[in-house]
């Protein structure tokens, strides 16, 4: 499926009717496995993104170049609809316009830019704090200048209702909706209330992370809410398999004990891509 394709599908995503929960993708295995399960639509988030590229916290220590890295394997494995947590596009506006091109051409379908101060400021105590409202406007507008395809999703994301207050955050939304932007990504949802809050002033489709699961699907539809993040099970269960294996292991005991945690040749086959690798062995290998 051609890139463009991939990004008018996940921008159906936006339009139709319902909500929906992506698959947490974070590298070729997982991307590989989602969409064979059915997952159209995939989130690499900032915090597990810098965990796998770099086995570190989400401190804004990574760099756009690798995340651009990291969104090529993932999308190269298979025709999932990437969305990418673009965190505060790596700096300005300018830098902002830098980044929607280079997820772009690492085949990312969309992208969220957050209004958070990045990385956190000397002697804030790790508080979220946001820039500026007009700031962020300006970054947004770029972001939506530096698209090369019009189909690539561009998201703006405020995490007011956490740092700072409702009434901002209704603001913010009001400001970051003329700016051209596909949808508005919300942090720190937690009542209806706040969903009531945000609707009044756009119309534009809502996309919601840190939501707790009393907010069911079925509550957030009619608020236009279309994605809703429920964590990011998928990596931090993997960090426990690797953990208890690797302790397995170093104790000495026998690898028989763990085979009931074997994948079986199907999954492993699925992972990687082994189906596709084998057609084009018998296509252009010969014998």
């Amino acid at each position: 499926m051609h890139v463009t394709d991939r990004r008018r599908r996940l921008r159906d995503y936006f339009q139709r009717e319902g909500c929906v929960r992506p698959a947490s993708v974070f590298d070729p295995v997982s991307s590989r496995t989602a969409y064979a399960l059915g997952f159209e639509v995939g989130m690499l988030g900032g915090s597990i993104a810098s965990a796998v590229i770099l086995g570190a916290p989400d401190v804004a220590v990574m760099t756009l170049t690798e995340l651009a890295d990291q969104v090529r394997r993932i999308t190269r494995a298979s025709d999932i609809s990437q969305i990418v947590d673009a965190d505060n596009g790596y700096g300005n506006a300018l830098n902002v316009m830098r980044t929607v091109r280079e997820l772009e051409d690492a085949g990312a379908s969309g992208m969220t830019i957050e209004d958070t101060s990045l990385p956190s400021r000397y002697g804030s105590g790790g508080k979220e704090e946001l820039i500026p409202l007009d700031e962020m406007t300006g970054k947004l507008r770029a972001a939506v200048a530096a698209r090369q395809d019009d189909a690539t999703v561009i998201l703006g994301r405020t995490h007011a209702i956490n740092a700072t207050s409702l009434d901002d955050a209704v603001e913010r939304v009001a400001a970051y909706a003329d700016t051209g932007v596909d949808g508005i990504f919300l942090m720190g949802i937690r009542e209806e209330a706040h969903l009531q809050a945000v609707r009044a002033v756009t119309n534009l489709p809502f996309m919601l992370g840190s939501t707790p699961e009393s907010l069911t699907m079925d509550v957030l539809a009619p608020y236009g809410v279309k994605i809703v993040l429920r964590g990011h099970g998928t990596f931090t269960q993997t960090v426990r398999t690797v953990y208890e294996s690797l302790e397995h292991q170093a104790s000495g005991a026998p690898s028989a004990e763990l085979a009931d945690r074997e994948p079986t040749p199907e999954m492993m086959g699925i992972a990687t891509g082994t189906a596709d690798y084998r057609s084009a062995r018998d296509a252009y290998l010969g014998g």
